[in-house]
């Protein structure tokens, strides 16, 4: 003990020492109550996490990587005056997996990263909304990690085409025809995406959109976020009081813990959990290059997105579905999530008390799920109308069921304690407070007294 004690207090001198030096307390981020150090809390920082290995792979990766449609020799393993059709851009792929020391694991930890980074944020959203973290006053932080999710799913969308095979190329072209559809938008889309049309022009743009354009969006949107968090703090717990204060004051941010060095260090060692998760699974299952665009073997070869635009190809298959529509569903479905804290106006943020809006995030997971898993099954079969009604109408039956025996069970107890509170005359949707204190009547020596 006495050498635990005499390390602790050397520790605390150094780090004072350095602190001191630095000016530390002053550029570190805001400190964090206690009872935020759970992995529930800091989903927003594992998809930072997951967004900078991204970054530092992808930097690793530019060494190699060659944006060109040109045909190569060498890079694919062709001996000097053979002659091969396959692109550059897949040669160079097939370069890093099978000659690049360490490639293939960096590749894989690449493509599976950006895979984890998707989900994280899907994660991280869809906690927000049922916890109801977009409440005043963060509304605008909500926008702002909405706008983060599409820019994520832009760079995955983007990047799918870099290795340039024959999937990936019919994928993109499909997205493509997708987002040329948008109202307004898509005739304005068209020349930057395509640019004059041919294959490399689009493989280009493609590239410079997933390492410089989307990223710098990014950079500058994540900044927005960070900044708006710190301006407002983590979110308290959900709760059914209306009067909840929704941050915390100056006193309060004085006891709370400090980032340095404590939730840095918490959120390092996340980061180096997730690292080794993935170099783990890269190494385990590492990537298959599929062939490359206009090898005559890959005729026939189904076409098939990653897995989360798989909904969205999934959709169009359906009878009487057109692009024009998915595409503004899919619009839809964007600017409720992207306005729902104009929506959504209650101040309560527990979920028992806003069933609608969990209705419909229940709605959302269920339909994207399932259209996940049916369009990994059977792509690019068209579903007629009754596999259709078949499939979806159960998810919004009992999704509707569920929530409202939910929410009548708690409006029951709801009821039953303002009864026994002596308070049933409230209108309903008001939360009891404390009970008016009845005066005590007056004592014999006190009447006495007053006569």
């Amino acid at each position: 003990m006495g050498f635990e004690r005499w390390f602790n207090r050397t520790l605390n001198r150094i780090w004072g020492f350095v602190e001191d030096r630095t000016g530390m307390p002053k550029w570190a981020l805001r400190p964090q109550p206690a009872f935020s150090f759970k992995p529930s809390y800091w989903t927003g920082a594992f998809v930072v996490n997951a967004f900078l290995w991204q970054v530092i792979s992808g930097m690793l990766l530019l060494l190699y990587y060659q944006p060109s449609v040109a045909p190569s020799l060498i890079a694919c393993g062709q001996t000097p005056g053979t002659f091969s059709v396959a692109p550059a851009a897949w040669c160079s792929t097939y370069y890093i997996i099978n000659t690049v020391p360490m490639g293939s694991l960096l590749l894989s930890s690449h493509l599976y990263g950006a895979y984890a980074m998707i989900f994280l944020a899907f994660v991280h959203m869809f906690r927000g909304y049922y916890l109801g973290v977009y409440k005043a006053p963060r509304e605008f932080s909500w926008m702002v990690g909405t706008l983060l999710l599409l820019a994520t799913l832009g760079m995955g969308f983007t990047g799918y085409l870099l290795p340039y095979t024959q999937l990936s190329y019919n994928a993109t072209n499909v997205g493509i025809v997708l987002a040329l559809r948008l109202p307004y938008a898509g005739p304005l889309l068209g020349p930057f995406i395509l640019g004059d049309g041919t294959t490399q022009s689009l493989l280009s743009r493609m590239f410079v959109g997933h390492v410089l354009l989307i990223p710098i969006a990014m950079g500058a949107l994540l900044y927005a976020h960070i900044a708006l968090f710190e301006s407002h703090g983590i979110a308290p717990p959900a709760t059914s009081d209306p009067t909840q204060r929704r941050r915390f004051s100056d006193k309060e941010d004085k006891e709370h813990v400090p980032f340095m060095p404590h939730i840095f260090f918490y959120i390092t060692k996340w980061a180096l959990l997730y690292i080794g998760l993935l170099l783990g699974i890269a190494a385990l299952w590492p990537w298959q290059l599929p062939t490359y665009v206009g090898n005559l073997t890959a005729v026939g070869l189904v076409t098939e997105p990653d897995w989360y635009f798989l909904w969205l190809f999934k959709f169009v298959d359906f009878y009487g579905v057109t692009p024009v529509l998915a595409v503004g569903m899919t619009n839809v479905v964007l600017l409720y999530i992207l306005l729902l804290p104009f929506l959504d106006r209650t101040k309560r943020t527990h979920p028992r008390d806003r069933p609608l809006f969990i209705f419909i995030a229940n709605s959302l997971v269920g339909f994207f799920l399932l259209m996940t898993v049916w369009g990994g099954l059977t792509p690019g079969q068209q579903i007629l109308y009754p596999s259709i009604v078949e499939r979806i109408a159960p998810i919004f039956l009992v999704n509707a069921v569920v929530v409202f025996l939910f929410y009548w069970r708690y409006e029951r107890h709801y009821r039953a304690r303002l009864a026994a509170a002596g308070q049933s005359n409230r209108l309903p949707g008001a939360y009891p407070t404390a009970p008016t204190p009845v005066p005590a009547a007056p004592r014999a020596s006190e009447v006495a007294s007053r006569e």
